[in-house]
């Protein structure tokens, strides 16, 4: 491979679930031509009737393959896509260094993995299956690719051509450098998610009655499928194992500071919390800006919602993020507006004057 190839497809997608039927769909969208193949030939059907491409056929043969497995199954799918074709071929898998490590031990890979290129959408939901698909998955969300030192620069281009296409954001990383980033960012957050959402299986009414929108922010990804996750966290298991060593030891200290009462140590560790909040980036990758919360009540019946959205635009305040509680005994919800902090005060008077009941 010598001059750099330009995505023109066709587009070989292998691997019909959430992410893969999405990635088929974005290119459908793009208008190149999508081969679409899986173990579950129902997914297949279902992906193609969904307008994300047509059943793979022996004589297809395709520019780049997208293998969309799961973590187990990523080194040898991987390793067959490069033996059957010499198409490049990238991965969306979430672990990176092992997959690279089973396709460099596959006997004579070294002249089939300059065609090889790892990436990752760092985009997802806890549903899962080719009907939860959708084209703007990946719109503004960044994509890990991580070359190797022996990828082809017209291969790592192509997938490249990929992630711009599907909208989302390029990011360049290592295989072990996007390990460890994943680790921190996404599958120890997942675990603690779930050992927070185990606690509430089997608890009283009377407790879950209490639930709000917190509880439900800290424990929304733990709905995801177990046995992906478990695929997932056995894949990445030095760097996550880390991690949850030193989350550990954190545990302890704020468990031994409750305990003796000793507020300053657990003030430390919540004010590190607040400083781990603030350094996530904020829009477009640029620092975050402090914000304010404006809470709305809104009757729970079909144009409140509507009507409340055109009341901010009219306030000429920029919404940031928007939140929806459900009150548990009334027909009402709890709407959360996020703004610019220095908004805070003009939107809230703004609704005010056009009748709703609000508070910061």
């Amino acid at each position: 491979m010598s001059e750099p190839a330009r995505l023109v497809g066709p587009v070989e997608v292998i691997g019909t679930g959430l992410v893969g039927t999405s990635v088929a769909l974005a290119c459908r969208r793009a208008g190149l031509e999508v081969l679409l193949s899986d173990r579950n030939d129902e997914h297949v059907r279902t992906a193609s009737g969904l307008g994300a491409g047509r059943a793979r056929r022996p004589e297809d043969r395709p520019q780049l393959v997208v293998v969309a497995v799961p973590p187990d199954a990523l080194g040898d799918t991987i390793n067959a896509a490069l033996t059957a074709s010499d198409a490049v071929v990238t991965d969306v898998g979430s672990i990176k260094a092992r997959p690279l490590a089973q396709v460099l031990a596959d006997p004579g890979a070294a002249a089939r993995a300059e065609r090889y290129v790892g990436s990752h959408p760092m985009a997802g939901s806890e549903l899962s299956g080719p009907l939860s698909a959708t084209p703007m998955l990946f719109e503004g969300r960044p994509w890990a690719i991580t070359p190797h030192p022996g990828s082809d620069v017209a291969a790592v281009e192509l997938v490249e051509d990929l992630v711009r296409l599907a909208g989302a954001v390029p990011a360049w990383l290592t295989p072990q450098e996007h390990d460890k980033a994943v680790a921190r960012i996404s599958h120890v957050p997942h675990l603690v998610s779930s050992l927070v959402a185990g606690r509430l299986a089997g608890a009283p009414s009377n407790h879950l009655s209490l639930s709000g929108q917190g509880v439900r922010d800290v424990t929304r990804v733990a709905a995801g499928d177990p046995r992906l996750y478990g695929q997932i966290v056995a894949g990445n298991a030095a760097a996550v194992g880390e991690l949850l060593s030193e989350l550990r030891a954190d545990l302890d200290a704020m468990i031994e500071a409750i305990a003796d009462d000793a507020r300053e140590d657990l003030e430390d560790l919540l004010g590190r919390g607040v400083t781990g909040t603030r350094a996530i980036p904020g829009k477009h990758g640029a620092p975050a800006t402090a914000t304010v919360s404006v809470f709305v009540t809104v009757p729970d019946h079909p144009g409140e919602l509507a009507r409340l959205l055109a009341d901010a635009v009219a306030s000429e305040v920029n919404v940031e993020d928007i939140r929806i509680d459900h009150d548990t005994s009334r027909p009402t919800g709890l709407v959360e507006l996020v703004v610019d902090q220095r908004s805070g005060e003009r939107l809230v008077v703004s609704l005010e004057s056009r009748g709703w009941v609000t508070h910061r």
